[in-house]
């Protein structure tokens, strides 16, 4: 039944009905979260027979000797295999330790407090803005909030952000230094950019020379239904177009072998390489090029493609739970929309306008967290208060059954209410 057409007294026997149903979900006393986008415990244990590869005798002295100070570019082993499978030259790609957003906040501090390659430091330069593509991941936006940056919402469509904005407010306005941007299976809808937003992107002329896209690429190789949706390479199309300085392309492998105790990779031109380094030196005397050394012997036994299909196996039934659950809950009633996205770690739910925060503080109150209302959007302020991220990805299939139907009987109460 379309709740939308429903009478206002129909609508109010369909609110007492559903605050039956959850008061018996309320009743079970839950503890349920699914607030995050972590991996499972059986993905971790994909990963785990990298520890067999390395003992008290193996040689960690290939190229260098892995247990000593140096190397901030990271082994040249490593390197060469990252670069050969994003399809870069490896003087184009820097190693670093576990986290891309740990790469990406210190390129911002240091943009902001030493300038970028010959730039005056962006500290010095009056009000800084960063644009934002939305629905999108609160992490960067907490960064960029964090160092005092305006943070203006761009719209995203099934091609990506809305490029006409892009470039009218990148090429007219010189405080605008970046924007944040999740090409492949975005979060939180699972957008891919089409090959024209990632032309559109590499032909930027922006009036700031000290602006960067921010390329978050970390679900490049997290499909599902063994089906990789292709994405243009934007540093090779910025390079065609004399640009490359302009892009940061990140990557990791921390939802591929290990959350938190990974590697990561920033490919970047030469020239901000060579920028980048002489602070790095300064900062760090070297990552750490055992787990580096790890990876790549685990690499050559473990090729990605292979252990990512196995990751599909173990999520793919996760996500269509989380489909079939709110299509059988839901099903006509008008009351919500979501994302069916083709990989990545999540599912984008619009609720009825005005209902998201209502529906998350009832499943909290019912033991089910949820990531807050608004946190895919700058600033927490989702406009129409509607946008929800589901992470699937953590809980047991029966504490995530039950944690949907607990959503989805919330997102009816908060839109019956708000109807009537």
């Amino acid at each position: 039944m379309n709740y939308k057409e429903l009478s206002k007294a129909q609508q109010k026997a369909e609110l007492e009905e559903q605050k039956k149903i959850y008061q018996k979900y309320k009743d079970a006393k839950l503890k349920l979260n699914m607030a995050r986008g972590k991996p499972c415990s059986e993905q971790l244990e994909l990963s785990m027979p990298m520890f067999d590869l390395i003992s008290g005798a193996t040689n960690l002295q290939a190229s260098v000797d892995m247990r000593n100070y140096g190397e901030n570019l990271g082994i040249s082993e490593l390197r060469e295999f990252f670069a050969d499978f994003c399809n870069v030259s490896s003087a184009e790609l820097i190693l670093s330790d576990s986290s891309s957003l740990n790469i990406m906040y210190d390129n911002i501090q240091r943009a902001i407090q030493f300038g970028i390659s010959g730039q005056p430091p962006q500290n010095t330069q009056g009000k800084l803005k960063w644009l934002c593509p939305v629905p999108g991941y609160d992490r960067h936006f907490a960064i960029t909030e964090l160092f005092g940056c305006e943070m203006i919402n761009i719209p995203m469509d099934e091609n990506g952000p809305d490029m006409d904005m892009v470039e009218h407010l990148v090429e007219n306005d010189a405080s605008i230094k970046g924007i944040w941007c999740v090409p492949k299976y975005s979060n939180p809808s699972g957008v891919v950019y089409s090959n024209k937003t990632v032309k559109r992107f590499a032909a930027l002329a922006p009036k700031a020379k000290d602006f960067r896209i921010y390329w978050d690429n970390a679900y490049m190789v997290h499909h599902l239904y063994n089906e990789d949706i292709p994405l243009l390479n934007l540093y090779n199309e910025a390079k065609a177009n004399n640009n490359e300085d302009m892009v940061y392309m990140f990557g990791s492998t921390s939802k591929i072998t290990f959350a938190g105790a990974g590697v990561s990779f920033l490919i970047t031109s030469p020239a901000n390489l060579a920028y980048l380094l002489k602070l790095i030196g300064i900062q760090t005397i070297g990552p750490n090029k055992i787990n580096q050394y790890l990876h790549y012997l685990f690499f050559q036994n473990e090729q990605i493609p292979s252990l990512m299909l196995k990751h599909s196996k173990i999520l793919t039934p996760k996500f269509e739970l989380v489909d079939r659950v709110l299509t059988q809950e839901i099903g006509s009633s008008g009351i919500m929309s979501w994302s069916k996205p083709k990989g990545g770690y999540f599912i984008s739910c619009d609720l009825l306008p005005g209902t998201a925060k209502r529906t998350i503080v009832l499943s909290k109150e019912c033991g089910v967290i949820f990531t807050p209302a608004g946190a895919t959007y700058p600033y927490k302020n989702d406009p129409q208060n509607s946008n929800v991220r589901i992470a699937p990805t953590f809980p047991p299939f029966n504490e995530l059954e039950v944690a949907m139907k607990v959503f989805a009987t919330s997102a009816k109460i908060s839109a019956l209410e708000a109807l009537i």
